[in-house]
């Protein structure tokens, strides 16, 4: 029985988006403000965040092209060395969007926490969330079932950039044990 409700619970978040989620920016319907859900712009590695970029930059294109008139950048701001939202702005702007039409959520700790106090905090409930296609259906299910009126832009995704591992490396047999060890 378990099973099946996560199962059914899957199929409920991977579904509610249907037919609201759209993968250029071209395509997406005019709303007032884009959500963009945060995510560190440096991996652990100090590369830069392949998830971060597409978000940025998808942000920066629908707000060029008219598509919206803000953008609400949400994230985590819980330690004195690390601010998403703020690294976000700023990244923004050095892509030419105008800094009076970014606002930052400092306390979007989880994809629920930027879709309610997308509502609740900044009064906005009509808006395209900006991220992965995985986390964009997420948050649309989240959005539906707080009465928002949200539509995703799903960017590229970390399987798109043809990544390898820094190194690989030669073939290698795994040693098998023997049923007696």
């Amino acid at each position: 029985m378990g099973a099946l409700m996560m199962v059914l619970c899957d199929w409920s978040v991977g579904h509610s988006g249907e037919g609201q989620i759209f993968t250029e920016p071209g395509q997406v319907p005019e709303r007032p403000i884009a959500l963009v859900l945060g995510t560190g712009k440096y991996a652990a590695s100090g590369r830069v965040n392949m998830f971060y970029t597409p978000r940025i930059q998808a942000a920066a294109e629908l707000y060029h092209a008219g598509k919206v008139r803000a953008l609400l950048v949400s994230g985590d701001n819980s330690r004195p060395d690390y601010d998403e939202p703020t690294q976000m702005k700023e990244d923004l702007m050095g892509l030419g969007v105008t800094e009076q039409h970014i606002s930052c959520d400092y306390a979007g700790f989880s994809t629920l926490d930027s879709i309610v106090r997308a509502g609740k905090v900044f009064q906005e409930s009509s808006y395209v969330v900006i991220s992965q296609e995985f986390h964009v259906k997420r948050a649309l299910f989240l959005a539906k079932h707080q009465g928002h009126h949200a539509v995703g832009l799903a960017v590229a995704d970390v399987h798109f950039f043809h990544t390898n591992p820094t190194y690989l490396g030669p073939l290698e047999v795994v040693a098998k044990r023997s049923s007696g060890a």
